[in-house]
C-alpha cells in the first residue's frame, strides 16, 4: 500500500471518528436550529396589526446591524439605530381603511382617543410579532431538523435552540433599546430630498397652523377625496371614440397616482397625457416618483416641465409604457402627437434660463417644423402657454399646463388651447398660498373622433383639495369640431374656463 493511500485511509478514519462523536451531532443540531429558525423567521415572521385607521405590517429579520425601519412607500424609508442586537424590525403601512377613518373623524373627541389608543395598538402589534416570530422560527427549525436527521428528538432540540437564540436576541434588543434614536433618522428613497422638495418649511407650517382647529376635518376630507373618485361615472367602451386623460403639474404629490388610476379605469381611458412638472426640483431623489407610471395600464405621453430636469426625463423614459416627447412626432392610441419639453429649468439658480420672449420664439420655430412636416398632427403637447401660442392654425388641439388653473380658448386660426390645472393640487407646497385656499385637483377626459382625431367633447373633473370636500364633473361639447384649422373662425371665443359651459353631469362627494 502506498504512502498516499495510507494517509487517505487515516484521514477517512479520523473524519469518521469526529462525525460519529457527540460533539459533531450536537453541532449539526445547533446549525440546523439556527438555519431553520432563520428560514422560518424570513418566511413567517410578519404580522398585520391595526394601528388607528391604518393596517401596519410588522416583520422581524436577522441582520448584523440592528435597526428599526419605517417604510412609507412610495416616498421611501426612514431607518433608526434603535438597538444593538442583530435584528431588523420593519413597519410598513400596507393599507388605509377609509371606512374606519370616516367613522373616527365624525366624532370630534375621537382624535384624543385615537392618540391614547395608538400606543396600546402598537404594543399589541409588537407582542403579536414576537409570538409569531418565535413560533415561525421554532417551526422552521423543527421541519429542517426532521428533513436532515429524520429524528424527532434532534428536530425538537433544534427548535428549542432556535427559540432560545431568538428570545435571547429579542432580550438583547430590548435591553439596548435607545428611544432617543428616533430624532436621528436616515432617509432613503424619495424622501431623502424632503428638505429641498418642501421648500420653505416655515411658510408651510405657518399655513398649516390655520387648520389646527379643523384637523379632524382635514383628514376626513382626504378620505372623502378618494371616496369621491369611486362615485364618478363609468363609461362603456366605444371604438369610434379615443379617450385621452389630460393631467399636469403633479408636483410630487403621491395622491395623484391613485386619482389618475381611478379615472383611467372608470373612464376607460386609452392614453394619458401629462403636460409637465411631474416633480418639484428635478432632483435624483425625486426620480423614484416616476416609477408609479409603470403601474398605469395605458400609454403615458409626457413632456418636460420647467420643474423637471433631464434626469427626470430619463426616469420617465425608463418606464415601459411611457412615451416621452421632446421635439418629435409619435402616434399613440391612433392619434398623432407632437410634444416638446420646456427649455427652462427653474430650480437650478445657476442656470441661465430663456426669457418668456425667447420661449415664445422657440415655440414659433417648433410650430414651423410641425407645419412643414409630412405628418398631420392631431395634438400638440407643451408645458406653457407662451411656448404653445405659435401653434394656432398649425394643429387642431394644444394641451398645456403650468398655470395651476384650468382654462380654454379657441384661437383666432381655429386651434383649441386647453390649459390644465394641477392634478397634484400644486403638490407638497399646495397650502403655501397667500389666500389660504387649497388648490383643487384637476384633470380632464377628452373624447376624440377615432377617424378624424378631432375633439368632440371633454369632461372637466375637479376634486376638492385639502380642506375641501367636493367632486364635480362638467361635460363640455365642442362647437364645430370639424372646423378648418388655419382659417379665422367666424365667432372666436374668449379665454375663460367656461368657454363652453354646458354642464351635462356632475357628482358631488362629502
Amino acid at each position: 500500500m502506498s504512502w498516499e493511500a495510507i494517509r487517505a485511509y487515516d484521514l477517512r478514519r479520523a473524519f469518521e471518528r469526529v462525525t460519529s462523536g457527540r460533539l459533531w451531532r450536537w453541532g449539526c443540531v445547533v446549525v440546523a436550529g439556527l438555519v431553520g429558525g432563520w428560514l422560518g423567521l424570513a418566511l413567517g415572521g410578519q404580522v398585520v396589526s391595526p394601528i388607528g385607521p391604518a393596517d401596519v405590517t410588522f416583520s422581524l429579520t436577522p441582520q448584523w446591524h440592528g435597526e428599526t425601519v419605517v417604510d412609507v412607500a412610495p416616498l421611501g424609508q426612514l431607518a433608526f439605530d434603535t438597538h444593538r442586537a442583530p435584528l431588523r424590525l420593519e413597519a410598513t403601512i400596507s393599507d388605509i381603511r377609509l371606512a374606519a377613518a370616516e367613522e373616527m373623524f365624525t366624532d370630534p373627541e375621537s382624535i384624543g382617543r385615537m392618540a391614547a389608543g395608538i400606543g396600546q395598538d402598537l404594543r399589541q402589534g409588537i407582542t403579536d410579532l414576537v409570538v409569531r416570530a418565535l413560533a415561525a422560527g421554532a417551526l422552521g427549525a423543527l421541519l429542517l431538523g426532521l428533513l436532515l436527521f429524520r429524528n424527532l428528538w434532534r428536530a425538537l432540540a433544534g427548535a428549542a435552540i432556535a427559540v432560545l437564540v431568538l428570545a435571547g436576541t429579542g432580550a438583547g434588543a430590548a435591553a439596548t433599546f435607545n428611544p432617543s434614536a428616533i430624532v436621528e433618522p436616515r432617509y432613503t428613497g424619495l424622501i431623502a430630498g424632503a428638505p429641498q422638495v418642501v421648500g420653505s418649511a416655515e411658510a408651510v407650517v405657518d399655513q398649516f397652523s390655520q387648520y389646527q382647529e379643523q384637523l379632524a376635518g382635514l383628514v376626513s376630507n382626504v378620505s372623502r377625496l378618494y371616496e369621491a373618485t369611486s362615485t364618478l361615472p363609468v363609461y362603456e367602451e366605444d371604438e369610434a371614440v379615443v379617450r385621452v386623460l389630460h393631467v399636469s403639474d403633479i408636483h410630487l404629490n403621491p395622491a395623484s397616482w391613485s386619482i389618475i388610476g381611478t379615472l383611467q379605469r372608470q373612464y376607460g381611458v386609452d392614453v394619458i397625457v401629462d403636460s409637465g412638472d411631474l416633480t418639484d426640483r428635478g432632483s435624483a431623489a425625486e426620480d423614484a416618483f416616476a416609477a408609479e407610471i409603470a403601474d398605469l395600464e395605458v400609454p403615458y405621453v409626457w413632456v418636460r416641465g420647467q420643474h423637471d430636469s433631464m434626469g427626470t426625463q430619463r426616469a420617465v423614459e425608463s418606464q415601459p409604457n411611457a412615451v416621452v416627447l421632446d421635439g418629435e412626432v409619435r402616434e399613440v392610441a391612433g392619434l398623432t402627437f407632437y410634444g416638446a419639453g420646456d427649455p427652462r429649468f427653474t430650480p437650478d439658480a445657476t442656470r441661465i434660463n430663456p426669457t418668456v420672449r425667447e420661449v415664445a420664439e422657440l415655440g414659433g420655430e417648433q410650430a414651423e417644423e410641425v407645419a412643414d412636416g409630412r405628418e398631420e398632427v392631431d395634438i400638440a403637447v407643451l408645458h406653457t402657454r407662451a411656448q404653445a401660442e405659435a401653434f394656432d392654425g398649425v394643429v387642431p388641439l394644444v394641451l398645456t399646463g403650468d398655470e395651476h388653473r384650468r382654462s380654454t380658448i379657441l384661437g383666432g386660426l381655429g386651434t383649441r388651447f386647453l390649459v390644465q390645472g394641477s392634478t397634484g393640487g400644486a403638490g407638497l407646497s399646495g397650502l403655501d398660498h397667500g389666500s389660504g385656499r387649497p388648490v383643487p385637483y384637476q384633470a380632464s377626459v377628452l373624447y376624440l373622433d377615432a377617424e378624424t382625431g378631432r375633439l368632440q367633447a371633454r369632461d372637466d373633473i375637479d376634486l376638492g383639495g385639502v380642506g375641501l370636500t367636493s367632486a364635480q364633473v362638467e361635460r363640455h361639447i365642442e362647437p364645430d369640431p370639424d372646423r378648418p384649422v388655419g382659417e379665422r373662425p367666424t365667432a372666436p371665443e374668449s379665454g375663460s374656463p367656461s368657454a363652453t359651459p354646458s354642464v351635462a353631469e356632475s357628482a358631488t362627494g362629502g
